[in-house]
């Protein structure tokens, strides 16, 4: 059940770059009307790029009230900001655990409570947050980042619990290796090392997971809450 026949607004935090940047491209070919959150850099073409850091709760607000003066009240929210700092656990510093959570996960919430102001206004609301197949499977060297992307499983849950009643639905989306910018720089020889445990032998295009974050937002997915759709290629099985 739509709101109105008119663009949806969809909002992607971190959509200057990388599978964010791929996500709000996706978005605006099928004709919504897009805003992207961003430290630095610029959002697509055809999108509203607002500088926020989803660490900061009042800088997500002005962003908010930036794009509900030019676009309208956001109606599909896609949380993808996220930051990594690997090294294995005994090396990991308190500042590389606690910084990779409040953006991960905190960052999540924060931009999820803003979002859900207007949807339960509009008893409508598409939550999607990007977790990664590490939430799930694990990653070695990767204890705080593995633990913020399990982190929006249970947040998805919960607010499905909280808010579903609404039509408001929350999904999560968990993406295997993806072919971004932090892929590329890789050794050739861990790459050919990752690849051999992925069932399909490739890497993911971050236009798969924009399909998938679209179909998600849309009709089709309407009564689909609380769920983790993995991107993944076969990599996270039975996870």
């Amino acid at each position: 059940m739509e709101t109105s026949t008119s663009p949806q607004v969809v909002l992607v935090t971190g959509g200057n770059r990388g599978i964010g940047f791929a996500i709000a491209s996706e978005f605006i070919e099928r004709g919504f009307k897009v805003a992207v959150t961003a430290r630095s850099g610029e959002g697509p073409k055809g999108s509203l790029t607002v500088k926020a850091d989803v660490t900061d709760a009042e800088s997500i607000d002005k962003a908010f009230e930036t794009i509900e003066a030019e676009l309208g009240p956001v109606e599909i929210l896609v949380a993808n900001a996220g930051v990594t700092k690997d090294t294995l656990l005994l090396r990991m510093t308190e500042e590389d655990f606690t910084s990779v959570i409040d953006t991960n996960l905190s960052g999540a919430f924060r931009v999820v409570k803003r979002a859900s102001k207007n949807m339960l206004k509009a008893k409508f609301g598409r939550i999607i947050l990007i977790s990664s197949v590490v939430g799930l499977l694990g990653s070695a060297g990767q204890v705080n980042y593995a633990a913020s992307k399990s982190g929006l499983v249970g947040l998805a849950r919960s607010l499905t619990r909280e808010l579903g009643s609404r039509n408001i639905t929350a999904n999560v989306v968990a993406p295997g290796f993806v072919e971004t910018e932090m892929t590329a720089v890789l050794p050739e020889e861990q790459q050919a090392e990752y690849l051999k445990s992925i069932p399909a032998n490739r890497f993911c295009s971050p236009e798969e997971i924009a399909k998938v974050v679209v179909w998600l937002s849309g009709p089709e997915a309407s009564y689909i809450s609380g769920a983790v759709i993995p991107v993944d290629g076969g990599l996270g099985m039975g996870h």
